[in-house]
């Protein structure tokens, strides 16, 4: 062991281009991983007093957390807006959003957005959003505010639990994400404003002539959508249903049920474009079944569960995304499904997926630049959407054995924060709101984050979408 131990006085601590150290000592040109006396002998931790205060803040926000019964359970009545309680908490620990120099005019602006007689939503992310996570409590919270039902898009082909719709299809549906590294990209980029399709049949390049589509066999498909047993009262209430489809070659005919009574028939436009088969309910549905049939499938780019009027919210979670797919899609096929959803606001969560690869600042701004160029990629889509840019939780790496914050994430917070700043984009820091460096070792033993120490629990989830809400709330009222 004495031998052992005198071999620390030979290691060296390595500084690396991320900003990491690596204790170790060179051997015949190799270099040997091995602990420095200091840091065997280190018994300093990391100091925890701004997360205990934090603590105070989060139980009391706890109470504030929707539950089932803070919901309004009949949409005919007429809304009252829900109006958070304040009084028992102490604000000044809440992280507050940072906007750009016009910030009163920023805040106006998007206020009146939200206020429109019809405001959608659409909220882009990573896994952190992925099932409606965070998404389906900032709408349930703003629709609360504001007014509105549904859960707003769900794609078809579902990849994970989406806790606040019920999607059921017939085995033939197949999925496809222009963000999705796994499959094959299709060179026509036409993946709409939600970055993923769904088909019945594979897709064929070919001449549609009489003897092409002679050789080609009908094919029939079934979509089943339930309201989530899940997720929030308002959200199960939706009278105004979109179905989304584009690259339509051939003629696909569709029929309509709701509550197993037919109330809608005919057949979709072939003509390549985008378009959207709207369906309007007279009452909210127990279930709605579409049926397809046709000979070659369109692009469904998913469905849009709404009521009619109010706060209308998309979650687009893309598993593994860092948020730089946007500028490689098809400009005209994304602008006509804009010029259709409207979106008043715009709200991207991403960094997390690059932390753990970015190798030195240079690598960190220049990931921040290729998003900077994607979101503004999006905007000009846009008819003067509002832009929130909500950054990556605290992540946590091992150095030298301890559980330590990636190096690099205090800098790409910050940069995140000076892009937004020069850009006209909010910008909420989830790292910060979260305590800072070191953090999600606090949360992970607090069970608000899980063991991977980087996706929130459910609880955790709630917690830190209230603390993003509490943030914009605090804005809009000017508290």
């Amino acid at each position: 062991m004495l031998i052992l131990f005198g071999l620390t006085y030979f290691s060296t601590s390595n500084r690396l281009p991320n900003g990491t150290s690596k204790d170790g000592f060179s051997f015949f040109g190799q270099t040997i991983k091995y602990p420095t006396t200091a840091s065997f002998l280190e018994t300093k931790k990391a100091s925890k007093s701004n997360l205990k205060a934090l603590d105070s803040l989060v139980n009391n926000i706890e109470a504030l957390v929707d539950t089932e019964d803070d919901i309004k359970a009949d949409n005919k009545k007429k809304f009252v807006p829900k109006i958070p309680n304040l009084s028992k908490i102490d604000t000044s620990k809440i992280e507050r959003i940072s906007y750009p120099s016009h910030k009163e005019e920023f805040i106006s602006h998007l206020k009146a957005q939200l206020t429109a007689p019809k405001s959608r939503i659409i909220h882009y992310g990573d896994s952190q959003i992925e099932g409606d996570r965070m998404s389906s409590y900032i709408r349930n919270k703003l629709q609360n505010l504001y007014g509105g039902n549904g859960p707003g898009f769900t794609p078809v082909s579902q990849v994970y639990e989406n806790i606040s719709a019920v999607v059921t299809t017939s085995e033939n549906w197949t999925r496809h994400a222009a963000f999705d590294p796994s499959k094959k990209r299709y060179d026509h980029k036409k993946y709409g404003a939600y970055t993923t399709f769904s088909r019945f049949t594979p897709y064929f390049e070919f001449i549609a002539d009489s003897v092409n589509l002679d050789t080609i066999a009908l094919v029939k498909a079934s979509i089943s959508v339930k309201p989530s047993t899940k997720t929030y009262t308002n959200m199960r209430q939706f009278t105004t249903i979109g179905f989304h489809y584009g690259n339509s070659q051939l003629p696909v005919s569709i029929k309509v049920f709701s509550n197993g009574a037919l109330i809608k028939e005919g057949h979709l436009i072939s003509d390549g474009n985008y378009h959207d088969y709207n369906i309007k309910l007279a009452e909210p549905a127990t279930e709605l079944v579409f049926e397809l049939e046709g000979k070659m499938s369109p692009d469904v780019y998913g469905l849009t569960l709404d009521g009619e009027a109010g706060i209308q919210l998309d979650n687009v979670a893309m598993r593994g995304a860092s948020g730089t797919v946007f500028a490689g899609l098809n400009s005209e096929n994304f602008s006509q499904m804009y010029s259709k959803l409207d979106p008043k606001v715009l709200i991207f969560q991403y960094g997390g997926n690059a932390v753990p690869y970015v190798k030195d600042s240079l690598e960190v701004s220049q990931y921040v630049g290729y998003l900077k160029n994607h979101i503004n990629w999006v905007r000009r889509k846009t008819k003067d959407a509002s832009i929130i840019f909500i950054g990556p939780s605290d992540m946590t790496t091992t150095e030298n054995g301890a559980l330590r914050t990636y190096p690099l994430l205090p800098y790409l917070n910050n940069l995140l924060r000076e892009m937004c700043y020069n850009n006209d984009i909010a910008y909420w820091s989830t790292y910060k709101a979260m305590g800072g460096e070191n953090a999600m070792e606090h949360w992970v033993d607090q069970k608000l984050a899980g063991s991977d120490y980087t996706h929130f629990t459910l609880s955790g989830t709630k917690i830190i979408s209230e603390l993003f809400f509490l943030s914009l709330y605090m804005d809009l009222t000017q508290n």
